[in-house]
């Protein structure tokens, strides 16, 4: 029977623990933009997890006597027209961010990982096929090629996944498919069918994971741009429907009559999505540039 030092067991947990925070620090001092970009986006996702932690009220319930409160006292951020608490309904709207956000992101890198990937290594008509495919779909804006989607699919918390993780294919696709290009030919592919691995499990275990690091920046660039696309969509009134908080519809809510009368039901929401895009983007190049070998030194 083998015997434990917990001695050693912790010595070991502390050393891991202290090279994780100085690995961290020392990124942190080389990539200081990437930091408040990290800082920024766990903010938001933790925002988003303990939101009935952290909102005073609900974000549903209304008061007509507090209709247009000014922020303090009762509502940090004030009230919108119809009595609700507006630091609640942006905290529980970074729950809808995160959901749309990290939804449409995960169902578009799929789809465009399977694309991409059967496109670059079987080649040949059905790569040219959906080579042109991508070509035509990328030729759309993301926020038009949204607004088609979803005046189709219509305002719903899963048809506005759908509608904003469609337009996000074509970009994964091409990236995947010119690393699986490159790869292909590399040695280890061919060593890997001189021994007799199927072509599928060739693409799946050595292909995809060396596809990986360009995915992971791409991924965190789309992650902003989906939360930005579902706040137009809400805007325009395709997105999140009512009674739901969406920063986004908390903008065309008050925009065009309270803009003047009462510009917090502007301001606070305008400032969430800012800060979150921001976030994402400072994290995005980071990644960029950490994962890039030309960067390394």
């Amino acid at each position: 029977m083998a015997v434990i030092d917990h001695d050693a067991a912790l010595a070991k947990a502390g050393a891991n623990v202290s090279g994780f925070w100085s690995q961290a620090g020392f990124l942190a001092r080389r990539y200081p933009l990437g930091a408040v970009g990290a800082v920024l986006v766990l903010l938001f996702v933790l925002t988003a997890l303990f939101a009935p932690v952290i909102a005073p009220h609900d974000p549903l319930s209304t008061n007509s006597r507090a209709s247009l409160a000014t922020p303090g006292g009762t509502y940090w951020l004030g009230a919108d027209f119809m009595g609700r608490d507006m630091f609640s309904r942006i905290v529980y709207g970074a729950r809808i961010s995160l959901a749309v956000a990290v939804g449409a992101t995960l169902l578009g890198g799929v789809l465009g990982v399977l694309i991409g990937l059967l496109s670059g290594f079987i080649g040949g008509w059905l790569d040219l096929a959906t080579k042109r495919l991508m070509d035509i779909m990328q030729s759309l804006p993301l926020l038009v090629m949204a607004l088609v989607m979803a005046a189709s699919l219509g305002p719903s918390l899963e048809n506005t996944i759908i509608a904003i993780a469609i337009p996000l294919v074509p970009s994964v696709a091409r990236v995947v498919r010119s690393s699986t290009l490159s790869l292909r030919e590399q040695p280890f592919v061919e060593a890997a069918r001189a021994i007799g691995m199927g072509e599928m499990r060739i693409a799946i275990r050595h292909v995809l994971p060396n596809t990986l690091a360009p995915l992971i920046v791409l991924g965190t660039a789309q992650l902003g741009s989906a939360i930005l696309t579902e706040a137009s969509l809400s805007f325009l009134g395709l997105g999140i429907p009512e009674p739901y908080p969406s920063w986004g519809r908390m903008l065309s809510e008050s925009a065009a009559e309270y803009v003047r009368t009462a510009p917090w039901l502007v301001i606070f929401p305008g400032v969430a999505i800012s800060l979150t895009v921001f976030g994402t983007n400072l994290l995005g190049d980071a990644l960029r540039d950490i994962l890039d070998p030309r960067q390394r030194t």
